[in-house]
């Protein structure tokens, strides 16, 4: 399939991830320019996709992808569940983004205040565990909450933060063709964190050359 928009060459993990940057310091400043987000870039995307990153993120309304990096239609491709948890929907996903359409950066994107990590930490301070499928949101976030535990974290927020670095780590963990696009230096993993208040995306962990 022909894509018409496919960049030559394609950009580095650091270049992608620069370009984010740039856009969540327009975010912040508030001087966004909603680039790519026309009908002429709408038509132009008909025929294929060829995003620069697949941002990983947590469900949470506040934490819209696209807004937070001031990008548009066909620059990023987004996987997004409670709490950023892996399952194997999200590993087919992000596989599919790095094999298929050769994205270059997998982004890790956590927020504070986060309310299923939350949900989490009050699980493994009571001993006991949510009802229906929200239980399974909780102990996969679990391995986190107690990871932070063992290194004297006890705030929402910092808790947040080893779980973003926890999944990048599972990513390559669980994933052979994601380790290995690592390994070949074809992609890059990193964990971002994401302030409510500020607005600001600050990196936190990285996995491949960015």
């Amino acid at each position: 399939m022909t894509d018409a928009i496919s960049p030559s060459p394609a950009p580095s993990p650091a270049e992608v991830w620069e370009r984010l940057q740039a856009g969540n310091a327009r975010f912040v400043s508030g001087e966004v320019a909603h680039p790519n987000q026309n009908a002429a870039r709408r038509s132009s995307l008909t025929d294929g996709q060829h995003p620069m990153a697949v941002i990983f993120g947590c469900s949470d309304s506040r934490l819209a992808a696209e807004i937070i990096f001031d990008v548009g239609l066909g620059d990023v491709f987004v996987v997004r569940t409670a709490g950023q948890v892996i399952d194997d929907a999200v590993l087919g996903s992000l596989e599919y983004s790095v094999d298929v359409l050769e994205v270059p950066l997998i982004v890790v994107l956590g927020h504070d205040s986060c309310g299923a990590v939350t949900a989490a930490m009050e699980s493994a301070a009571s001993a006991t565990t949510p009802t229906g499928f929200v239980r399974s949101l909780v102990e996969r976030i679990t391995p986190s909450v107690l990871a932070a535990q063992r290194q004297g974290l006890t705030t929402v927020n910092e808790t947040v933060e080893e779980h973003v670095k926890q999944t990048v780590s599972r990513i390559t963990e669980h994933s052979r063709a994601i380790y290995e696009a690592v390994q070949d230096g074809r992609t890059a993993v990193i964990g971002v964190t994401y302030r409510l208040a500020e607005g600001r995306a600050d990196l936190v962990s990285t996995t491949g050359e960015v």
